[in-house]
């Protein structure tokens, strides 16, 4: 069993900067490759990040590719999500995931926590 509770959104201006916390606690972290979605009102669950479990190998969806970067802390039991540049498109509530294995850009993950809502206005 892993808990995963997610902090660090709010309203942004159209080209600001926020970073995403995700605190793991339960089952050891370091076993698990962790992710990142996000839901928008109205639209389907996407994937926006993935990271391996010992941090070597990131994964991100086009549409944040450059702008977002994943990354985690095995000694914090965290997985952040730093975003720049952002765009109003990407107003969405943002969650974090675990897995076992290797990443998946699917919704093919074992835990999820509650999300956390980004606003980006203009």
């Amino acid at each position: 069993q892993v808990q995963l509770v997610e902090s660090g959104g709010g309203l942004v201006q159209t080209g600001g900067s926020l970073r995403l916390s995700c605190a793991a606690s339960g089952r050891t972290f370091s076993n698990y490759a962790m992710g990142w979605f996000r839901q928008a009102p109205g639209k389907e669950r996407e994937f926006v990040a993935a990271i391996s479990r010992r941090g070597g190998s990131t994964y991100y969806a086009d549409s944040v590719k450059g702008r977002f970067t994943i990354s985690r802390d095995s000694a914090k039991n965290t997985v952040y999500l730093q975003m720049n540049g952002l765009k109003p498109e990407d107003t969405a509530v943002y969650y974090c995931a675990a897995r076992s294995g290797p990443p998946a850009l699917g919704h093919e993950y074992d835990y999820w926590g509650q999300g956390t809502q980004v606003t980006v206005s203009s």
